[in-house]
Parts: structure tokens; sequence; C-alpha cells
């Protein structure tokens, strides 16, 4: 294709195009999972677990997403985008229903794990086919919708949540999940399987040879998304920790995150048009570096007025980021061996995030919470140079 062909092709197409096939599915799975985070804790404590082991089964989730993420590249180079997605809604169903009829704190416990594996593919899948899809001058646009469309699904799902448990119990809660898996398998039945022929026509390569042909990308910009994705963590982790320490009631925290996440959902789209403007550095450096500048203040911050504060300042950075790290693995992956290529991708995200989570634990169990602070802070600070530097490099390449 000519290059006036491709301007063409640019100008021709909208994002509301591929609204239906690529982010129906989401937004609906994502109001699924949004439901039962919340909730997740509370129902292994029904089942008798203890407080500790009802932690450790929230944090399965994050655990099957590590596992799954290698694995899942291989699935899906092997069967595609549209099937797998089929397939892992389908399992998701399974998984939350079986989560809905368990009495075993270990049942549950597995169909969490199962769930957080279907969720690695899923994404994985749904990035492969955007990647496809959509247009060079309009992928950090499409990546942040796509972001944003699980936003508005993790949103959305605990307000349905709630009323469910108000209705009925606990356990609607995870019907709710199975039956919102179970539509996205559906939706993404009607999707185009846009790699058919490529995957008809080439060799399949091992995931391990993909990584190693790639291993200078994966450790420069890879570890780039490491730092981004731990400095998500850091929010989740260190903001809740600071609120109970300055003494805020649960009740005005939740507050606090539900208007962060107001001003996260609102900045998603203007962070994918500055991306698809003016290059990946303008977005990936404020997702860490409002990060670091929020944990430098947080010592400051003592009250609900101040906390909120710099907890919107990290929302907005974060916001602006949304789609950076697909955007960024769709720029660097190649042609050949582009599912096992992104499933290390995933993996040098959920590292980051349960690498993130686990700084927060070990700093605030070795020095106060201030302190701690303090030392995100730095850390996130010196990741800022790593993310510039190698972003703003990838972006003279691309031009």
């Amino acid at each position: 294709m000519s290059s006036g062909d491709t301007e063409r092709v640019d100008a021709a197409f909208r994002l509301r195009d591929v609204a239906l096939s690529a982010y129906a599915p989401s937004i609906v799975s994502a109001i699924g999972h949004g439901a039962v985070l919340p909730v997740l804790a509370l129902r292994a404590l029904d089942l008798g677990a203890d407080v500790p082991t009802a932690a450790f089964i929230v944090a399965l989730l994050g655990v099957g997403s590590l596992l799954a993420s290698l694995p899942a590249g291989a699935l899906v180079a092997r069967i595609g985008e549209r099937r797998a997605l089929t397939t892992v809604g389908s399992l998701d169903a399974v998984a939350m229903a079986f989560a809905a009829l368990t009495d075993s704190v270990v049942a549950l416990g597995l169909a969490v794990l199962l769930s957080g594996m279907t969720w690695t593919v899923f994404m994985m899948a749904r990035q492969g086919h955007l990647i496809d899809a959509v247009p060079l001058a309009f992928r950090a646009r499409a990546m942040a919708a796509l972001g944003g469309s699980m936003r508005i699904g993790v949103l959305v799902g605990p307000l349905l949540g709630a009323g469910l448990i108000h209705l009925g119990g606990l356990t609607w809660v995870f019907w709710l999940a199975a039956a919102m898996s179970l539509a996205s398998a559906l939706l993404a039945r009607s999707m185009p399987d846009l790699g058919s022929e490529h995957r008809g026509a080439t060799p399949h390569l091992s995931v391990v040879s993909v990584l190693m042909e790639h291993r200078r990308t994966l450790l420069t910009i890879g570890v780039a998304v490491v730092i981004i994705s731990a400095s998500r963590a850091l929010r989740i982790g260190l903001l809740p920790l600071w609120a109970e320490h300055v003494g805020l009631s649960a009740s005005t925290t939740s507050l606090i995150f539900g208007a962060a996440a107001a001003v996260d959902l609102v900045c998603f789209l203007p962070g994918g048009w500055l991306m698809d403007t003016y290059g990946r550095f303008v977005v990936a450096v404020p997702v860490v570096a409002t990060t670091a500048l929020a944990c430098l203040l947080l010592p400051l911050a003592t009250s609900a007025v101040t906390v909120a504060a710099v907890m919107a300042l990290m929302a907005v950075g974060n916001g602006l980021g949304a789609g950076i790290v697909m955007t960024l693995g769709a720029d660097t992956a190649p042609i050949e061996g582009r599912a096992q290529y992104l499933g290390g991708w995933r993996l040098c995200g959920d590292i980051g995030l349960s690498g993130g989570a686990l700084l927060v634990s070990l700093a605030a169990a070795a020095a106060p919470l201030a302190a701690a602070c303090l030392v995100m802070g730095a850390g996130a600070a010196l990741g800022t140079v790593w993310v510039g530097y190698f972003t703003r490099r990838l972006d003279l390449s691309r031009r």
C-alpha cells in the first residue's frame, strides 16, 4: 500500500467502527471483575477463612495472571485472538459460577487462580486484535480507549454488585461475573479473525526463542514497563495505608478513591491523543513522575482534603497513561512471533505490579510509614529517568 493509500485509510478510520468488537467485550468482562474484587475477601471469610487466608485468596488473582503470561502468548499464537477470547470467557464464567456454588476455601482459591489466568489471556488477545484492526496513526488512542473501557467496567461493577448483595446476597455478585464473562465470550464470536491467514502461513515459534531474539528490547523498554506498572501498584498499596495512618475512616478513603477514579477516567482519551500526536514519552514520564511527586508529598498530607489532592495528582498521571503499556508493546512487537512476544511483555507488567506491592509491604515493615513514602518517592524519581530515556529513544526510532 502506498503512503497516499495509507493516509486515506487513516483518514477514513474511526474508533467507533471497531467499538463493538474491540471494546464491548472488555467493558462487559470488566463489569464482572469489578463487581467481584471488593467482595472476594468477604466471600473467603464467609467460607471460614481467617484474614490472612482471605488476603491470600485475593492475591491469587495476581498469581494466576503472572503464571499465565507466557503460556497465554503461546496459546494466542496457536488459536488466534477470537478463539482465545471465546475460550477464556467461557472458562472464567465456569470459574465464577464455581466460586458462587462452592463451600470450600480451597476450591474458591482454585477458582480465583483460574480467573486470574483467563484475565491475562483476555487482555493479551484484545491487544493483539487492536494491533491488526487499527491503523498505526490511531494506535495509542485505541489502546487508551481499551484501558478506559476496563476502567468504566471497574466503576460500574461495584455499583451493580452492591445492589445485588442487597437483593440476594454475596453469591449473586459471582453469578453476575459469570454472566458477564459468558456475554463477553459471545460478543467476541462476532469479531473478525484478522490473523488467521498469517497463522496458517508461518511456522510456530517457541516463546523462549522469540523472547531471546528480542531480549535487548525487553531489557530496556521492558524494564520501563516494569517501572510504570510498579508505580501504579504504589498508588493502590501506599495510599490506603497512609489514609489509615492519618485517621481517615474507611468510608472517607473509599470516597477519595472513587473521586480519583473519576479523574482517572476523564484523562484517558486526552492521553491517547497526546501519545499519537507527540509520542509515547509525553505520557509515559508523567505516569511515574506524578507517583514520585505524590509519594514525596504524602507525608505532608494529614487531612482528607490533602490526601485527596495527592490522590488526584496520581490519578491524573495514571489516567493519561491508560493504555501506555499496551501501546509500547504494540510498538515494539515483531510481526513473526507477536503473540509470544506480547506474553513476555505482559509478564513485565505483572512483575511490576507484584513487585510494587511487595516493595510497599517491605518498606512499611522496615521503616516508619512517612520514611517509606520518601523511599518510594525517591525510587520512582529514579525510575522516571529510565522511563524517559528509553521511551524518548523509541519515539525517535519510530519517526
